[in-house]
């Protein structure tokens, strides 16, 4: 059970992490230095989950395998912050694009050997 902290911790990091790098663009007559220091105070948070996720992670799996988890994370969690927070659609080459980096997590965590 312990192994899917990470998942979890990587998810809400996530989630800062895209409010962070995106959730001021609803927001575009405030001044740009305004919304870098909420970003960095929001980066703030996604540090204190993606740091121990990393940590506790990599107890059960190696680097790349985290680094694969968090990007299957992040196209997820932007997916939906996309649509529903910024009310944009995601059009059919998005989706193939995203379906290919999750195809990523097959690749990574298949045993070829």
């Amino acid at each position: 059970m312990r192994q899917f902290y990470p998942i979890i911790l990587l998810s809400i990091s996530n989630i800062f992490m895209t409010f962070a790098w995106y959730g001021h663009l609803k927001f575009k007559s405030v001044s740009l230095w305004i919304v870098i220091l909420a970003s960095w105070g929001i980066a703030f948070f996604e540090y204190c989950f993606q740091v121990p996720a990393n940590r506790i992670g990599h107890d059960y799996f190696d680097a790349p395998q985290l680094k694969v988890i968090q990007e299957a994370i992040t196209i997820i969690v932007f997916s939906l912050f996309s649509i529903t927070y910024l009310h944009e659609g995601i059009k059919w080459n998005y989706l193939v694009g995203f379906i290919l980096i999750l195809l990523a997590v097959f690749f990574v965590f298949k045993d070829w050997e």
